[in-house]
């Protein structure tokens, strides 16, 4: 097995630990801050499929699903002061606070729906790659310098961090949502 046909697993391993706990996943538990912390499952997503779209759109050269498949619209977080370039790091607490979905299977539904076409268009890119690809370096500003390969690796790790964590909060059998201080 190449690396390319490793890389063709592991690029859905993100959806595949969604779909550990999804179909349990209650709407109304999407924008649960248990413990007053701003990042929600819904941030936690969210964030997976942006940090996703955003790095690997670059590396492809193609426009991000956010913005070319209106998915920006379709959340509505422009209201709140979040712009196309906002992926989730860096940002404050009321700017993670803000990131929220319908409470609703619509919602939900919407949030699935950003999730799956990062990770199709994400697919359907490795499937591209050559060996050669892979070991080209992207990122001089390293020590070593980062190869796509390396990126493509830091990206399915990120998300499946991310997706595990909303996991974990999905997991609780109480959610005690804390005012905001």
């Amino acid at each position: 097995m190449n690396a390319i046909e490793l890389l063709k697993n592991l690029v859905r391993r993100p959806i595949d630990a969604l779909d550990n706990f999804w179909a349990d996943l209650d709407p109304s538990q999407l924008n649960s801050h248990p413990g007053g912390h701003p990042n929600s499952i819904a941030w936690l997503i969210w964030h997976t499929a942006r940090e996703t779209d955003a790095q690997i759109a670059q590396l492809a050269g193609a426009e991000q699903s956010w913005t070319a498949e209106g998915f920006e619209d379709r959340f509505e977080l422009s209201d709140v002061n979040l712009g196309t370039a906002d992926i989730g790091l860096g940002q404050s607490r009321d700017d993670a606070w803000a990131v929220k979905v319908e409470e609703t299977a619509e919602g939900k539904a919407l949030l699935r729906d950003y999730v799956e076409t990062v990770y199709d268009k994400f697919a359907a890119w490795v499937e591209t790659l050559t060996e050669e690809d892979l070991a080209r370096v992207i990122d001089e500003q390293w020590d070593p310098p980062v190869t796509m390969g390396v990126r493509v690796l830091s990206v399915i790790d990120d998300a499946t961090q991310h997706v595990g964590q909303a996991a974990y909060v999905a997991g609780t059998v109480e959610f005690v949502d804390l005012p905001r201080s």
